[in-house]
């Protein structure tokens, strides 16, 4: 029992160990080759059957002693025993392991340091022979759960977060001043305007832990695993750890990263690497957590689990992404400048009116703190959040209507500004479906395309549905039917609601009739599946027309071309595929045998034959471009956003792609210059990017037309790249591996079909298939944005001119002077210094944002060039907008509070003699009217008012406002309002007061239009703060 538990010691020791150095050279360690087109030095005869049946018997041989052998393997150093098997004029060479007894013992480092590749880490993780429940525990404590860390923030936290921003701060400070000083009902409406500010940002807030989640889901499969001896056929997986022996079969998903320890398989991997046929693995190889076995079975060893499988790096790179939005930054931005504006001169006024001498009794700090809440609340952006939600949850709306899904409001924002447009290729560029080309070589007189896809059905199981890529290749090919077209059409005319899975199901089941229909005169008589080991299938068929029987065969090139003895047509296929792989041209090869009438057996269960093959030619196939793409590239760039293709597969692929669809910069003399990941920068040991990052990668990934062979660190890294060289960049993508850099992206897109992954991490989903959605929210986006950098605009300048507007009449216009001076009847009502009442405030505040919520409505002409916030633009313009605004203020509160004196230009007009709550309700009714009018102006941007036509909503808002104010000015009840003298200016006989304001906004308006088009102008033409969109990028070091 004590050498039993000291061997299993042992052994947990060796796999920790083992782990250990491993996992510090992952994912590179976990990197599959990418299968490619042939190379020239490639190609060569493969082997022949009875190499085959060798290579069987040792790999059986092999199964039986495996764990014993590789355990050897790591205590002592092999070197290679080549044994040649002759056939014919083609060798075949087997690599089998011997153990060198002369050899001196090996530390398990001594291999990690002589490894010439990480892969070759590999190589010494000892096979496991299955665990223990004891061991498993152990190896548990130190690696943890197959699973996903998640950190979670309780919702009552970010809830709270949200209500100490510094705007809600200063809405607190004033709610908290006006409860001190008793007015209740202002305090209510204070509180309740921070409590739906706060749930409107908490309900965006909580959608963050999506795509964690999603991915977090998916690492919940179970596994066949051996524990304690006996196999466990319902193990939950998240309770792997390395060192546990388990089950590959086909059509299960790999529950961690595992080497083989014996024969081969095929995995579907396309969601991780982009690659779209299934890889073929073979021993010791790695297969990655999150594919699907294809074909094949086999026992595998988990060397790494959880967070540090390259599944769960993708995950963790997802979730370390975070950062605000450039919208929330901006709003931040303007809320800090204007507190920080609002608190300098709140306190300013406090001091003066607390200092101010008075006739009578001096002002008590109760009325300066009132005065003080007046300011802070005319410096709030109260709804600005509210305004902007609305506005950016109408364009999202808009963008629904045409299959783009917005998960968060803010990314429409980012997507008007995209200057660098970043794509996967696999299913975003490309249709992800294989599509056989117009390219067929042939080999045999008198053959077509169609006789060898017909060639090609009969070496597959043509009565079945296909079950892979290539199945359905040749099974569901277009030139089964060809007036297809014309019924799709005729389908989607009579359906036009019918979904993607819908269109697919039509068109492969009138595909699938006419296939039927082709090989009716054929009868299967016996198929050999897809083995990977041959790389080819093979069906023996009978002609029903003639009665011949022979065998059709398709496969590799290189493997059919052994079967063919023609030296010459051998030779044709070489120079033919390595001309298809130069543009990354995937073929599969068809041979035929002579008739076999006179061996095969009919009935017999065993069948001894030898066929003469020829080969008849090759089917060629690629992933071809979405019919959309094209265009889509041309109308992108010609918005001023260049696209970038980021792809895990072939180089080679990658160019073909690149030039079919006219990517990157085409006059220069290199294109298309597509890189690979050899310069690529990787995630440092703690998963963070570089700190040089722009610095020695900036020049190389900026100059690349693409990049391909890449995983997913490069993606996120090269997104990472080109935000740090200050571009505002895009990323769309459809897989698992396309997440991290869809999250770190400006703007992440998930295309149609995507993995449920890719569509939590992105910003915005495509239900409908094609890229031009994206060119059209391109559009939409930068309506939007021009609607709200008008809100804004107008926000800050209604702003700005209510704020000096009182702290300049506090100083200079005091109306207990002019009441000294001109003695009107109600001289006693005159307070101290001028105010309005904190509701009047709210109420202009309020009816005004109402109206502003019918501008995500408004016309707007998209930019032709990338949109930014460029802060100091936003300012003057809404400067000298506020300027005329505040000016005009002032001047009116003049002319009222002198409107007693005989020489006044009221009395000259017959309005003069105003009592001071008038004068208050004179005030509101100008200010709640200019700030409607300024609205109007902010929206044409450089273009006068009338230059741009109002959207009819905007204008029913507009009208209904300014009904409403109006109509409060005229019958608000006289009486006292925090101290302030009000009365409705209908309530004194004959005067017209109220038709004089209006008519003083209006010319007030013109003069403001005036001079915003005149500083629009003087910006544009010395090109102020780069305002004519000249796109940047930060210089590199």
């Amino acid at each position: 029992v004590q050498g039993n538990q000291q061997k299993d010691d042992e052994y947990v020791d060796q796999v920790r160990e083992s782990v250990d150095l491993i996992r510090d050279f992952h994912p590179q360690a976990a990197r599959k080759q990418i299968e490619s087109a042939p190379k020239p030095s490639d190609y060569r005869p493969s082997v022949e059957r009875q190499s085959i049946e060798l290579r069987r018997s040792l790999s059986k041989s092999r199964s039986a002693k495996s764990a014993q052998k590789d355990r050897n393997s790591i205590e002592k150093p092999t070197i290679p025993l080549v044994i040649e098997v002759e056939k014919g004029d083609h060798e075949e060479h087997e690599i089998i392991h011997k153990v060198d007894e002369s050899e001196p013992r090996k530390s398990l480092e001594q291999h990690i340091e002589s490894a010439k590749d990480p892969d070759d880490l590999l190589k010494t993780f000892p096979l496991s022979e299955g665990l223990t429940t004891a061991q498993a525990d152990e190896l548990l404590k130190k690696y943890g759960r197959n699973e996903l860390p998640e950190k979670i923030v309780p919702k009552w936290y970010i809830f709270l977060s949200l209500l100490w921003q510094p705007m809600p701060v200063m809405i607190w400070i004033a709610a908290i001043v006006e409860a001190i000083i008793g007015n209740y009902i202002d305090t209510g409406i204070l509180v309740a305007i921070n409590l739906i500010n706060a749930s409107l940002s908490f309900y965006e807030t909580t959608k963050a832990g999506d795509a964690v989640a999603a991915l977090k889901a998916s690492l919940k499969p179970t596994a066949i695993v051996f524990r304690d001896g006996k196999w466990n056929n319902a193990f939950d997986a998240r309770l792997l750890v390395p060192g546990d022996l388990v089950e590959l079969a086909s059509g299960a998903a790999v529950p961690a990263d595992c080497i083989l320890n014996h024969g081969t398989i095929d995995t579907d991997e396309s969601a991780m690497t982009g690659e779209s046929l299934p890889v073929t693995l073979h021993e010791r190889e790695m297969a990655k957590m999150g594919g699907t076995v294809a074909r094949g079975e086999t026992h595998a060893t988990v060397v790494l689990t959880g967070k540090n499988t390259f599944f769960g790096k993708t995950a963790s790179m997802l979730g370390g992404s975070t950062g605000q939005s450039n919208l929330q930054k901006l709003l931040l931005k303007i809320i800090i400048i204007l507190c920080v504006l609002a608190f300098t001169l709140c306190i300013t006024a406090f001091i003066y009116l607390l200092k101010k001498p008075t006739k009578g009794e001096s002002i008590s700090p109760k009325e300066a703190a009132s005065f003080a809440v007046v300011v802070i609340v005319a410096s709030i952006p109260m709804a600005v959040e509210i305004v902007t939600t609305t506005t950016l949850a109408i364009g999202s709306k808009q963008l629904s209507a045409f299959g783009a899904i917005v998960s968060r409001l803010a990314a429409i924002d980012d997507l008007a500004g995209l200057n660098m447009l970043c794509s996967d290729k696999t299913g975003t560029l490309t249709k992800n479906k294989m599509t056989i080309q117009d390219d067929t070589p042939t080999y045999e007189p008198n053959l077509t395309q169609m006789d060898l896809l017909k060639q090609a059905a009969l070496a597959t199981r043509w009565e079945s549905p296909p079950k892979d890529a290539l199945d359905t290749l040749f099974l569901r090919c277009h030139l089964w039917h060809p007036k297809i077209k014309e019924e799709m059409e005729g389908f989607n005319s009579k359906n036009p609601n019918a979904t993607q899975a819908q269109r697919d199901e039509f068109y492969s089941h009138e595909v699938s009739l006419k296939l039927q229909e082709s090989m009716a005169n054929y009868e299967s008589l016996a198929f050999m599946p897809f083995d990977p080991r041959v790389k080819r299938t093979e069906g023996t068929i009978r002609d029903k027309t003639t009665g011949s029987i022979y065998k059709v065969t398709k496969g590799a090139p290189h493997v059919l071309q052994a079967l063919d003895k023609d030296e010459e047509k051998g030779h044709k296929m070489h120079e033919k595929v390595s001309s298809l792989g130069e543009d990354g041209i995937r073929a599969v090869a068809i041979a035929v045998s002579e008739p076999l009438n006179d061996q095969w057996v009919m009935g017999a269960e065993e069948q001894h034959v030898n066929p003469v093959w020829h080969i008849t030619g090759m089917l060629t196939f690629l992933d071809p471009p979405r019919d959309d793409t094209k265009e889509t590239i041309r109308r992108s760039q010609a918005y001023g956003v260049p696209v970038r293709m980021i792809t895990g597969d072939h180089l080679l692929i990658a160019k073909k792609t690149c030039r079919d669809l006219e990517m990157g910069e085409m006059d220069s003399p290199n294109w298309p210059l597509i890189q690979g990941p050899d310069h690529l920068p990787t995630l440092d040991e703690k998963g963070k990017p570089p700190s040089d990052l722009v610095k020695n990668y900036g020049e190389y990934i900026k100059n690349a037309d693409g990049f391909a062979q890449v995983f997913p660190e490069h993606k996120f890294l090269v997104v990472e790249t080109f935000r740090q060289l200050g571009y505002k960049c895009g990323m769309t993508g459809d897989g698992v591996n396309d997440a991290p850099a869809l999250k770190r992206a400006d703007v992440g897109i998930a295309v149609a079909g995507a993995t449920d992954a890719a569509r939590a991490a992105a910003d915005i989903v495509l239900t409908q298939e094609g890229l031009s959605t994206i060119v059209l929210g391109m559009e939409i986006s930068r309506m939007i944005f021009a609607r709200m950098k008008s809100f804004l605009t107008y926000r800050i300048a209604a702003t700005l001119q209510l704020l000096f507007f009182f702290f300049i009449a506090v100083f200079a216009f005091d109306p207990r002077y002019y009441a000294d001076r001109d003695a009107p009847p109600d001289e006693a009502r005159w307070p101290e210094f001028f105010s309005l009442p904190v509701i009047y405030l709210m109420i202009i505040t309020l009816i005004n944002d109402g109206t502003l919520i019918s501008i995500g409505y408004d016309h707007a002409v998209p930019s032709k060039f990338p949109e930014r916030w460029i802060l100091p633009i936003i300012f003057i313009v809404s400067s000298a907008l506020a300027i005329i605004a505040c000016l005009s203020s002032l001047l009116l509160l003049y002319f009222c509070l002198t409107s007693w004196d005989k020489g006044n230009l009221f009395q000259s007009i017959g309005i003069g003699g105003l009592e001071y709550g008038q004068i208050t309700n004179a005030i509101f009714l100008k200010v709640a009217v200019s700030d409607i009018l300024t609205l109007f102006s902010s929206r044409t941007g450089h273009q006068f008012f009338f230059q741009r036509k109002p959207h009819f909503v905007l204008v029913i808002c507009a009208t209904i406002a300014l009904i409403i104010s109006t109509t409060l000015s005229l019958v608000w009840p006289r009486g006292t309002l925090d101290h302030v003298p009000v009365c409705g200016l209908a309530y004194v006989s004959g005067q017209k007061l109220a038709l004089w304001v209006w008519l003083y906004c209006i010319v007030v308006f013109f003069i403001q239009d005036a001079l915003k088009v005149a500083v629009w102008r003087l910006l544009i033409k010395y090109n102020a703060f780069n305002v004519n969109n000249e796109v940047k990028q930060k210089k590199i070091a």
